[in-house]
């Protein structure tokens, strides 16, 4: 699997204005470094979203990065109560949320991994998997907590499966619907 890594902090991203310029063309019109970003997410089948724990939520990037995709959401014309993600019109996409924490309590963490779950779901993603690191504060810390290695690690190889399982579904599916087409011509 090709996989990219990116940092938000590596990038200016401004918060959402809602201004609405998004509405026909499920295009952001801030033009920042997240136009950097919408391709991939675009293009990528799947995403590992992660964040340390700010006062019980995700980071500033994070969030930024978050209402940022408010633009990948549609709603209908006469009811903004009937809506859905793009990725979930298109035939949805999978995600896992890594949560990390200085305190040893899930309950200190907050809304963290909530916070990147729940609007990614609304996204169109299906989160496959969340992890969340508890008693982590030093950079680079968890690289020593094999727990938490072995939780993250399984969460990739759940990811990859889904992935995987999806290629064959879809293959599958095809040659059922050729068959099908084939029956009917004759």
């Amino acid at each position: 699997m090709e996989t990219e890594v990116i940092y938000l902090g590596d990038y200016s991203i401004a918060d959402c204005t809602g201004c609405e310029g998004c509405r026909d063309t499920y295009k952001c019109v801030v033009n920042d470094d997240m136009q950097k970003i919408y391709p991939l997410l675009v293009e990528a089948d799947a995403i590992i979203l992660g964040s340390p724990t700010y006062f019980y939520n995700v980071t500033a990037d994070v969030k930024a990065f978050i209402d940022r995709c408010y633009c990948f959401e549609m709603f209908a014309e006469d009811d903004r109560s009937v809506w859905m993600g793009i990725h979930e019109a298109l035939g949805g996409k999978y995600a896992v949320v890594i949560a990390v924490c200085e305190q040893y309590s899930e309950e200190d963490m907050g809304y963290t991994a909530e916070g990147m779950a729940k609007p990614l779901e609304a996204l169109g993603y299906r989160v496959i998997d969340t992890v969340k690191a508890l008693g982590v504060f030093k950079k680079a810390e968890v690289l020593k907590d094999e727990k938490i290695l072995e939780q993250a690690a399984k969460a990739g190889e759940r990811l990859a499966k889904t992935l995987k399982l999806r290629k064959e579904v879809e293959r599958k599916l095809k040659s059922v619907i050729l068959q099908k087409k084939d029956a009917t011509i004759i």
